[in-house]
């Protein structure tokens, strides 16, 4: 999205480079389109023919330079550049702002003391206002810690055009990175492969557990189911026996009891 609104932000000045076909006009439409709100990106202002051709003209060819370093350069190469033209405030406060971006490119936290030193900038107060302008410009996403003098940046947008060169360095670079994925990605297969493993291993002891489990209830019913049998058979027994005991006891007590109730009878008639 900030790519898209820096290219449309450049479009009038491509436009008018058409007509700027004297080093004196195309050096004013470079100090135009580098002062411009929400120009961030200039490769394609730097690929016309009347803005190269400032190369060939002594007096205005520092004005293709000063475009180069708004392109893919910092505030410290344009201090290291003589005879440069001298910035405007809109222009000084952009070329810091793109400075940012390369700055939080090699650290994730910030100091403002680096960053002061970096930029020039005379007190705390100038930085924590560029660093504000750059979040709400949407350079750069980043949230500013004064107690600790700290900036975290948490995301860079790609607003930076390429230096003449680079790709082969980008190249390299972007190998590098394919190679560490490819190492991370084979890691992560081996992990998942481990925790598959893992996971078989964890189910076939669960099935054996269960399995056994089984096993021993099954055997327990069938021992519950013997001794019940076996109780049922020995209660049978018993009770003949009781029944046997019983019946002569019963017997024998029929016996005594009849005589005697049919004695207890005859003398209560006999009175």
């Amino acid at each position: 999205m900030e790519q898209t609104k820096a290219l449309n932000a450049l479009e009038p000045f491509l436009a008018l480079t058409k007509s700027a076909t004297s080093p004196r006009a195309a050096s004013d439409l470079v100090v135009q389109a580098t002062s411009a709100p929400n120009t961030y990106v200039f490769a394609e202002l730097l690929q016309t023919t009347n803005i190269q051709n400032l190369r060939s003209s002594e007096e205005y060819a520092p004005y293709l330079t000063l475009l180069e370093i708004f392109a893919w350069g910092s505030w410290e190469d344009y201090k290291a550049q003589a005879n440069l033209p001298k910035l405007s405030a809109q222009q000084h406060q952009k070329l810091l702002l793109l400075s940012l971006l390369p700055l939080s490119h090699s650290h994730s936290t910030l100091t403002y003391k680096h960053l002061m030193t970096a930029l020039e900038l005379p007190t705390t107060r100038a930085l924590e206002e560029l660093i504000t302008t750059a979040i709400y410009s949407g350079l750069i996403t980043a949230t500013l810690d004064p107690a600790h003098s700290l900036v975290s940046v948490t995301s860079i947008s790609p607003l930076r055009d390429l230096a003449p060169g680079s790709l082969p360095a980008l190249q390299t670079t972007l190998q590098a990175w394919s190679l560490r994925c490819d190492s991370a990605l084979a890691d992560l297969e081996v992990q998942a492969e481990k925790v598959k493993k893992d996971a078989l291993d964890k189910e076939k002891v669960r099935r054996k557990k269960d399995r056994a489990f089984e096993v021993v209830m099954q055997a327990s019913d069938e021992k519950s189911g013997k001794r019940g049998l076996m109780g049922m058979g020995g209660g049978d027994d018993a009770m003949e026996i009781d029944d046997d005991g019983g019946h002569s006891r019963v017997t024998r007590g029929s016996k005594r009891g009849h005589g005697g109730f049919g004695l207890s009878n005859m003398g209560k008639r006999l009175g």
